[in-house]
């Protein structure tokens, strides 16, 4: 392997340190690679919170970007990435430009195909105030903090957070080192993307009837796109082939006894090739060139559906993958963040992590309106079925696209969750202060609130409070669907955010004070500090 100047004891400090869970394989012969191999960062969030976005990804246009070039054009590893990104510079969906003539034309003229990856975000700026350091290494929690608190990102720099945000990119490492991760990224994709088409060579090329005229356009702007992908790889230097020969072969011992079962991976894309045509093409990202992305999609979803064999694909992840490829508009920077989303989030795709949400729904919905949890609930748990939808997918067809995916990414950034975990170390602090014992006292606090009862569950009551007058005269499910199809695209985020605030703020001050009233009957001590009991209960203060 040959490497310039100082980056060679720092890709190999990397190999060692970021990938040295290579050899994590399920060696019973069980299909697929362990899931713990895809933790190649640890994580701080941990519980239920959802998320989206607009796009970023552009190579002009976007100061984040100019500022990297000025920062690492005379990076070696710089040179190695530019020939691993596929398609020229291009617009990017969300993403803020200026006034000018030339900028305003029809997006369907400017939209491209989607890079195979952006080498030129692993070595951008973040312009948030107090999240980046003068290395590039991100502060995870006021990272969050600022989604939430700000209502999300500027779409400008949305792309370049979603990959902190999801996982792609550790918070904690620098500029130089994310360029390292990114070169190994492209190249275990692309290895991971060649096996199981060597696998199935029949179902590399998408079947059409020939009746879809844009699908058509989709496959013949695909092609062009692959060509100029193999012309880049012809055109690399030796230094370049040698590096990423290096690279490639690592990743073939990495993947060498994952195996397919063909009937399941056969099913997932005959699936799959059913739900990319579905996807929303009245969105600008899908018009013109853009109609090859579906294309795109379609790679990313059998690429993870071969290699998550207990995941595969469910319908759904369409919808919730292209809402990745949107934002980051680079092929694997959306594999491996939509992988890392699913880790943690694919149980919303089996029947039991439905039926759990559900049961949360209408939980929350019985503590908050009584009447209006019986009504919907007269004949059998089903009629909550229609918010799973909701949930599963962040609201994506009930607000406006740009709220939708601003949503999303509020709801991803776990910052409620991070700080209840805060609170409840401070409390537990407190309670050893003041030598109270954690076997009689700590059990009957931590239940006074339900913490399953996620920041995105309180929006989707707030949907329901809303409409209550018109659910109440909702009766039988027909007209349940017919209610909640009217709601598409009809929903005001900003109002619907404050109202789910301030449902929590009042559920969470009336279990505090259920508590107390219980506790001062039951101990009427004077030992007992009313303001430290109310405080300790309070997980959002």
């Amino acid at each position: 392997m040959r490497v310039s100047g100082g980056c060679k004891c720092v890709s190999e400090k990397l190999l060692q340190q970021k990938f040295c869970n290579l050899d994590r394989f399920d060696t019973a012969g069980k299909k697929g690679i362990s899931p713990d191999w895809f933790r190649f960062q640890p994580k701080l969030s941990t519980g239920r919170w959802e998320a989206t976005g607009a796009v970023c990804g552009d190579d002009r246009g976007l100061s984040v970007v100019d500022a990297a070039r000025q920062t690492s054009s005379s990076s070696p590893v710089r040179g190695v990435m530019e020939h691993l990104n596929n398609g020229s510079p291009r617009q990017t969906a969300g993403e803020e430009t200026s006034s000018s003539d030339s900028q305003r034309r029809d997006v369907r003229f400017q939209r491209r195909v989607a890079a195979v990856s952006s080498p030129s975000l692993s070595a951008a700026r973040l312009t948030l105030p107090g999240v980046m350091d003068a290395e590039g290494r991100v502060d995870e929690s006021r990272l969050r903090m600022h989604i939430f608190k700000n209502g999300g990102v500027s779409p400008s720099e949305r792309g370049l957070v979603w990959r902190f945000l999801f996982g792609m990119y550790p918070c904690s490492s620098t500029a130089l080192e994310r360029s390292l991760l990114q070169e190994q990224l492209v190249v275990r994709y692309r290895v991971m993307k060649r096996k199981w088409q060597q696998f199935l060579p029949s179902a590399v090329q998408m079947h059409l009837n020939g009746t879809d005229a844009e699908l058509v356009a989709a496959v013949r702007y695909f092609d062009q796109r692959q060509a100029q992908a193999q012309q880049q790889t012809q055109d690399q230097s030796e230094e370049v082939r040698d590096r990423l020969a290096f690279l490639e072969l690592q990743a073939q011992i990495l993947f060498e006894r994952v195996t397919f079962d063909q009937v399941e991976l056969r099913e997932a894309i005959r699936i799959i090739d059913k739900d990319v045509p579905r996807t929303n093409r009245d969105l600008s990202y899908y018009q013109g060139e853009g109609l090859g992305n579906l294309l795109v999609l379609r790679d990313i979803l059998i690429t993870y559906a071969a290699f998550h064999p207990e995941v595969s694909y469910a319908q759904g992840m369409n919808d919730l993958c292209s809402r990745f490829l949107e934002v980051l508009d680079s092929e694997v920077d959306t594999f491996w963040s939509f992988s890392c989303y699913m880790e943690k989030f694919s149980k919303d795709f089996r029947a039991d992590g439905l039926h759990r949400k559900i049961e949360l729904e209408a939980a929350l919905l019985k503590e908050l309106d009584p009447q209006l949890y019986a009504h919907l609930v007269t004949d059998s748990m089903e009629s909550f079925t229609f918010c799973h939808r909701w949930l599963l997918l962040g609201f994506q067809r009930e607000f406006e696209h740009s709220d939708a995916l601003r949503l999303f990414e509020i709801l991803s950034c776990d910052h409620l969750e991070l700080i209840s975990q805060q609170v409840d170390r401070a409390r537990y602090q407190e309670r050893l202060t003041r030598k109270c014992s954690t076997d009689d006292s700590s059990q009957s606090e931590l239940q006074a609130i339900n913490t399953d009862f996620t920041f995105e569950l309180f929006i989707c009551a707030a949907i329901l409070l809303e409409n209550r007058e018109s659910l109440l005269r909702c009766r039988d499910d027909v007209q349940l669907i017919q209610f909640t199809n009217s709601l598409q695209g009809t929903l005001d985020l900003n109002s619907t955010l404050k109202k789910a605030e301030r449902h929590l703020y009042n559920y969470c001050k009336r279990c505090a004070w259920d508590y107390m009233n219980g506790r001062c009957r039951a101990h009427k001590s004077k030992q007992e500090d009313f303001l430290y009991q109310l405080r300790s209960l309070l997980i959002l203060k």
